[in-house]
């Protein structure tokens, strides 16, 4: 079984950093491939933006045009954590950020993932 949940979001100033992670409280988070993923409040997570993702064995990662530069995913598996290092932070990444957890491919889809995190709210102002 997987239970993700997110924690660390909150509300920063543009150029500033902020660290959120997602704690799978199951047994099998190594083998999964995780995604971090941006959806406007109240809506449906499935239907958000890709920002990241990475393999169940940390060593592949892919990010969003949108992020590239300013974000790094890692993950622990010894201690079940995916963590999401968001710096130089825009109002424009103002969003709900959600984990997801797929036991296939790392694809870029939301839709490709079968778990997911109830989210963390991430407001950034100018």
């Amino acid at each position: 079984q997987v239970l993700l949940k997110e924690s660390g979001g909150g509300s920063v100033q543009a150029g500033d950093s902020l660290s959120i992670s997602c704690r799978d409280s199951g047994r099998t988070f190594a083998s999964f491939a995780m995604g971090w993923f941006r959806q406007a409040p109240g809506k449906e997570p499935k239907e958000g933006e890709f920002v990241a993702i990475i393999d169940w064995r940390g060593t592949r990662t892919q990010y969003s045009g949108a992020v590239e530069g300013r974000f790094t995913v890692t993950r622990d598996n010894a201690e079940n954590i995916l963590y999401l290092q968001m710096n130089d932070l825009e109002p424009g990444d103002t969003a709900v950020y959600y984990c997801a957890a797929t036991v296939g491919y790392p694809a870029l889809s939301p839709r490709s993932y079968d778990y997911w995190g109830q989210g963390t709210q991430v407001t950034v102002s100018s």
